[in-house]
Formats: structure tokens, C-alpha cells, sequence
């Protein structure tokens, strides 16, 4: 029984896919019959357009002259002078129009022949005007008999030009509303092709329905499962966010206390040697003698143990669990006196501060002091991070999850993923003169406050801190 259904809808839409292809094959040879047509009207209107334009330059040479001859006045002259560009101007288009080798055909051929026949009317008539201009200017602007002459034989030749003109007008004309009755019949056929695939359409789309209420129970059994599915599959990718922020932390926490190891081993391992080193370098400025050789050497020996010690007090102080002297306080109290500290810097470089404080924000329990200087590192290397002029620091504190949550967001130079999985590693660092210990600082006091921070960034975006602490 399925398997008939599945032919009979096979069946029905290949009918009807093959009566829409040919619906549209007839649609668009007669849209390309419609638009040749169409091209042709125009071809013909505009032939005769050219024809009134150049009768109308004839005829405004023949009023100028006359109108000068009458009054004297060379003002009626202008229009006279004028027509000539008017003719030339028609007479081209008309030669370009008849000689459109897309358009060409015997009748434009014998209507070329009739536009030179008459081409040599008007050059006759232009020739007697002037000829009687002449003359009315010789004899002292007085009309003469040879003058009337030539008004006669004007009048004759604009008689002539005038036929052979409405002659071929009149031929076009009959060509013009041969081709609109042609385009008339080719709309119709257009109209009727359409009707005929809003037919098909119609019962392409009442099978289509009669199909669709057949099968819409098992569709809508279908629609519930898959909705099932998608309900726990949006559970499932919850929890699996859930558990990489969990993971994420776990990791952030056990390579602070890996990084907090190696750097306790380091200076066990470098201090005991260093001190050696001291104690060699003391006995030795007891035994040689003094010069200025040796004074140099032993102080470089000195100033490089006394660096080399410093280096290692701050990897320390920087990873090991500090004592914290817990208080409730604000956190948008204090990223503004974080801010306040920062702000010869933020002045100087014409940075742009934008606070996006959650008023109703919950305390946090946190050491005041050692929080600013966390968040005083993040502003600082945001800052330093944008160019002058042009930089926009945006500060925004939230709670979610039951977290209070501290966003730190510059539009500087970003960081690519390798710079960012470094990014609170002791020593890492991209700028000239840091230390690379700020950042690790940063996340040490942030771990020792049971909180975590992480960082988002993308190149010539900027980058965004995220502070994650547990609400008072």
C-alpha cells in the first residue's frame, strides 16, 4: 500500500514537474518574441519622432525668412540659423536608425532611399532661402520680384518635403500598428501561458495538500520525537558547558600550584648555588687585590646575584598562596578607585571609560587591597593595549549563576591563541619592558579568593577579562 502511494506521488509531481518545464519554456520564448516586438515599436516611434523634428527645423527656416523679410529685423533670422543644426541632428539619427544592421530590412532599405531623395529637397530648399537672402540684402532689404519668385518656389519645395515626409510617416505609421497588434497578441499568449501555470500551480498545491493531511500523523509522531531529542540535546550540551567551565578552572588552578612548584624548586635549586656565589665573591674581595679591574668585576658579580635573588623573590611572591585579610565590600567601589589609580595614565593616552555598573550588585568578601591591585593590573594592561586617541575601555559588572561577575573589554591589538593559552605564565609577556609577573600576580590573587579569571580576545578586535567571584 505505501509502496502505490509513493508512485502515485512520484507520478504527480514528475507530471507536474514536466508541465511547469514546458510552461516555462513557452513563458520565456514568447517574453523574448515580446521584447524583439516591443524593440521594433520603438524603432518606429522613434523614426517617426525624427521625421516631426526635422519637418519642424524646415519649417522654422522657412518662418525665420519670411518674418525677416517682412519686417527688416535680422532678430528673425535666429531661428533660420538655428534649423540647420535641428536638421542635421534628425537627418543623422534617421541615417543611424535606417542603418541598424539588427533592424535592417528591404522596407527600412527603400525608406533609407526615400530620406536621401529627400534629404536633396530640403539641401534645394536651404539653397533658394539663402538665395533670397542674398538678394533682399543686395537691394537694400527690399523685397523684389526675383525674391517672390523664389518665396513661390520655396513654397512648392516645402510642399514636396512635406509629402515626401508625411508619405513615410504614414508608412511607419501602418508599420507601428502592425507591430502594437502583434505585441497585443503576444501579451495575450503571455497571459494565457500564465493562467495555465496558475493552474498547475493550483493543483500541484491541492495534491500537495491531499498528501500532506495523509501523512501529517506520522509527521507529527515524528515532530514530537525529534522535539524530545532536541530538548536533550540542549540539556546534554548545557551540561557539557557546565562541566568544560568546571574542567577549565580545575586546570587554571592546577597550573598555578604547578607553576607555584616549579617556582619554589627553582629557588631552592638557584638559591643555594647563588649564595655560594656570594660567599665566594666576599672572601675574594678580602684575598685579591684591589684595582679597578677587580673592583668592576666583583660589582657585576654582586649587582646579578642581588638581581638574580630579586627575580626569584617576585616568581615567589607572585605564586604563593598569600595571607588575605577578608572584608565585605562593593566591587563597583572598587574598580573605580582601581580606575582612579590608572587615571594619570588613561588621561594621558585620551582613553574613552565606559561603566556598565550593575547598581543592584551583591558585596563580595575579598581583601580589599590586594583585589585593586588585581584589577588595577587588568586596567593597566588593557591601556596599554590600545592606542592613543582612539582607545575605549569598557568596565562591566553583572551577576550570574549566583557569581559576581567583573568584565574588562578594550578594543586594542588582541591576542592570537597562543598568546592567550600564555598569557598568566610567569615571565610571558609581549611588551618591551614588562616583567611578565603582572598577570600571574593578578591570577594568584584572584585563586586565593576562590575565583577565576580567563581572557577573550581576537586580532585587531581587542581582548576581554573576566572576573568570576562567589557573592557575599
Amino acid at each position: 500500500m505505501k509502496t502505490d502511494t509513493d508512485k502515485r506521488i512520484r507520478a504527480g509531481y514528475m507530471t507536474a514537474f514536466i508541465l511547469l518545464f514546458f510552461s516555462y519554456i513557452l513563458t520565456f520564448y514568447t517574453a523574448e518574441k515580446l521584447r524583439d516586438q516591443s524593440q521594433l515599436v520603438n524603432y518606429t516611434n522613434n523614426l517617426i519622432s525624427n521625421f516631426d523634428y526635422l519637418l519642424s527645423g524646415i519649417r522654422d527656416a522657412q518662418r525665420g525668412s519670411r518674418g525677416h523679410f517682412i519686417t527688416g529685423d535680422s532678430a528673425f533670422l535666429d531661428p533660420y540659423q538655428s534649423s540647420g543644426g535641428m536638421v542635421d541632428s534628425a537627418y543623422y539619427r534617421l541615417t543611424g536608425l535606417l542603418k541598424d544592421e539588427k533592424l535592417a530590412t528591404t522596407t527600412n532599405r527603400q525608406q533609407f532611399d526615400k530620406l536621401m531623395q529627400l534629404r536633396d529637397s530640403i539641401k534645394k530648399e536651404y539653397t533658394k532661402i539663402d538665395a533670397a537672402l542674398t538678394i533682399f540684402k543686395q537691394h537694400n532689404f527690399t523685397i523684389t520680384d526675383s525674391i517672390r519668385q523664389l518665396e513661390y518656389s520655396n513654397q512648392q519645395l516645402m510642399d514636396t518635403i512635406v509629402g515626401q515626409v508625411k508619405n513615410i510617416q504614414a508608412f511607419e505609421n501602418l508599420t507601428m500598428q502592425a507591430r502594437i497588434r502583434q505585441l497585443e497578441n503576444y501579451i495575450t499568449t503571455v497571459q494565457i501561458i500564465n493562467i495555465t501555470s496558475l493552474i498547475i500551480a493550483v493543483l500541484l498545491a491541492g495534491y500537495s495538500i491531499y498528501v500532506f493531511n495523509k501523512e501529517s500523523a506520522a509527521k507529527h509522531q515524528a515532530d514530537k520525537q525529534a522535539e524530545a531529542y532536541r530538548i536533550q540535546l540542549e540539556e546534554r550540551i548545557k551540561e557539557l558547558h557546565e562541566k568544560n567551565e568546571e574542567i577549565n578552572r580545575l586546570r587554571s588552578i592546577e597550573k598555578f600550584a604547578a607553576t607555584g612548584r616549579i617556582a619554589r624548586t627553582i629557588a631552592h635549586e638557584v638559591r643555594n648555588p647563588l649564595t655560594n656565589i656570594s660567599l665566594a665573591t666576599e672572601q675574594l674581595q678580602e684575598e685579591v687585590p684591589r684595582n679597578d679591574e677587580t673592583e668592576l668585576l666583583m660589582s657585576m658579580i654582586d649587582r646579578n646575584s642581588t638581581r638574580i635573588n630579586q627575580l626569584i623573590t617576585d616568581l615567589l611572591n607572585s605564586t604563593k598562596f598569600a595571607q588575605l585579610t577578608f572584608s565585605q565590600a562593593s566591587l563597583n567601589n572598587i574598580l573605580n578607585e582601581a580606575l582612579d589609580l590608572a587615571g594619570d595614565r588613561i588621561e594621558l593616552k585620551h582613553i574613552k571609560v565606559n561603566k556598565e555598573y550593575d547598581s543592584n550588585l551583591q558585596d563580595v568578601n575579598v581583601d580589599t587591597d590586594k583585589m585593586k591591585i588585581a584589577f588595577l593590573n587588568l586596567i593597566m594592561n588593557a591601556v596599554e593595549a590600545m592606542e592613543d586617541g582612539s582607545g575605549e575601555l569598557t568596565i562591566i559588572t553583572k551577576k550570574h549563576k549566583g557569581k559576581c561577575i567583573v568584565q574588562i573589554q578594550d578594543n586594542g591589538v588582541g591576542m592570537d591563541e597562543e598568546h592567550i593559552s600564555r598569557i598568566f605564565e610567569p615571565y610571558f609577556t609581549s611588551k618591551a619592558k614588562g616583567s611578565g609577573l603582572g598577570l600571574t600576580n593578578t591570577q594568584n590573587i584572584i585563586l586565593n579568593h576562590k575565583g577565576i579569571v580567563y581572557a577573550e580576545s581576537e586580532l585587531g578586535k581587542g581582548s576581554t577579562f573576566t572576573v568570576e567571584l562567589d557573592c557575599a
